[in-house]
């Protein structure tokens, strides 16, 4: 950390353990931890929405008031929950695995740490978040790229990309019913294709019509893992292809 930790929000300060301000009197029994522990329990079972500083005040036997004293607003709150939520990072590897390997484990494990808390996607960020267990995520991506010839800046920007494509991926999901709420995946039925089979003219929409009887006379398919399969691979070519080109920024 910097000299600029007074400058910080307390709530970082107490997720780093750099609180610069001690308070007097008894030590408090919550801490930060319980806080962000209580909020993702509300949103695990009740949805984001139900998250407020009063549920999670009462959550934990205490005041609003008495919560403003961790956090300053929702927003903060979110961060707290959202860092919870993650947790450390959940994917190991041996020196010997390649980058490519390591980049797809890495993506696949954060993927899975989405799903188990599907209300991640929709926490809105006005930047970028500084709690130590999604950074220790992004330590761990960037050590994914060790040993190519990739700049500090690209390392970072292949990493967005990856990181991009999962959560989009797993929001989408959410949306279109292929994961519940529950992160639970869901095989695909068909409807889409059928649909499309029955209502579009084959004159105007031929390539469509195509695609989608081909798809429906394939084999069974779960939306979530084959289009978490297939978008990985084409961002790891296109990423295997960039570090043999070497470092070009």
């Amino acid at each position: 950390m910097t000299s600029d930790v007074a400058d910080m929000p307390r709530y970082l300060q107490l997720l780093w353990d750099r609180e610069t301000k001690v308070r007097r009197g008894p030590k408090p029994g919550v801490g930060i931890r319980d806080i962000g522990a209580a909020g993702v329990a509300i949103a695990d079972h009740s949805g984001l929405e139900a998250v407020s500083m009063k549920a999670v005040g009462a959550a934990l036997g205490m005041t609003t008031m008495s919560l403003y004293r961790y956090v300053d607003s929702k927003d903060e709150l979110w961060m707290v929950m959202l860092d919870e939520a993650y947790g450390p990072p959940a994917v190991r590897w041996a020196d010997r695995e390649d980058w490519r390997t390591r980049a797809d484990r890495w993506s696949r494990a954060l993927a899975a740490a989405l799903v188990a808390h599907p209300w991640v996607v929709s926490v809105p960020m006005h930047q970028p978040p500084m709690t130590p267990h999604v950074l220790a995520w992004t330590e761990l991506g960037v050590r994914t790229f060790d040993g190519t010839t990739l700049a500090a800046q690209e390392k970072m920007s292949s990493l967005l990309v990856l990181d991009g494509f999962v959560r989009n991926h797993v929001r989408q999901s959410l949306q279109l019913g292929a994961i519940g709420p529950d992160g639970t995946a869901s095989p695909d039925d068909g409807a889409y294709e059928a649909t499309i089979e029955a209502v579009v003219d084959e004159a105007r929409y031929p390539a469509l019509l195509a695609a989608a009887r081909e798809i429906r006379s394939g084999a069974d398919s779960t939306f979530y893992d084959d289009e978490l399969d297939f978008g990985l691979a084409i961002l790891l070519d296109g990423l295997t292809a960039r570090v043999a080109a070497g470092s070009t920024r």
